[in-house]
């Protein structure tokens, strides 16, 4: 899935067909935050080569299982280089070494809790914990990911969310 194109502005319903999402899905990223507002024109307005890239990375981390706060916060950590790295990654390939279940049967994620867990240490010890998400893995069971964890980490996170999902199904 390559970003490189000759076109460097796409209407809004040809930037979704250029990153496989609807129009709909497109401003709701821009109203959650995922995707800069385009500058508006109008019936005129254009998207540009950031939004087709942020798009795209964006469908890639989704195909690792990530819920959308995840992505916002590994989309405000990555850099353009980065970012257009991970833009140009193949969704499909990822998904199957990133987390073995479908995303409908990994439990949802329950409200984060600001600071950090006693005797814990975030994964970036230079980047300040703002807040932890907690899942219930089972009765008695929990997990919990620093909104600061790196991409590898919060993976691992996901393939323990789906071992333990398949284990309850069984």
């Amino acid at each position: 899935m390559s970003t490189t194109n000759t076109r460097k502005e796409w209407k809004l319903t040809e930037l979704a067909e250029a990153a496989g999402v609807s129009p709909r899905t497109v401003r709701y990223y821009v109203q959650r935050g995922l995707l800069p507002a385009p500058p508006f024109r109008g019936p005129d307005t254009v998207y540009g080569e950031e939004h087709l890239v942020r798009l795209k990375a964006i469908r890639v981390l989704q195909a690792r299982f990530l819920p959308l706060d995840a992505i916002q916060v590994e989309l405000t950590r990555l850099g353009p280089d980065e970012l257009k790295a991970l833009a140009d990654a193949e969704p499909t390939s990822l998904a199957s070494e990133a987390v073995p279940a479908a995303p409908s049967a990994v439990p949802p994620a329950a409200p984060s809790r600001p600071g950090p867990v006693k005797d814990e240490a975030p994964a970036n010890p230079s980047a300040p914990v703002t807040s932890w998400r907690r899942w219930e893995l089972a009765p008695g069971l929990e997990l919990h990911l620093a909104d600061t964890a790196d991409a590898k980490t919060r993976a691992l996170m996901e393939r323990v969310r789906a071992l333990i999902q398949e284990s309850q199904e069984r």
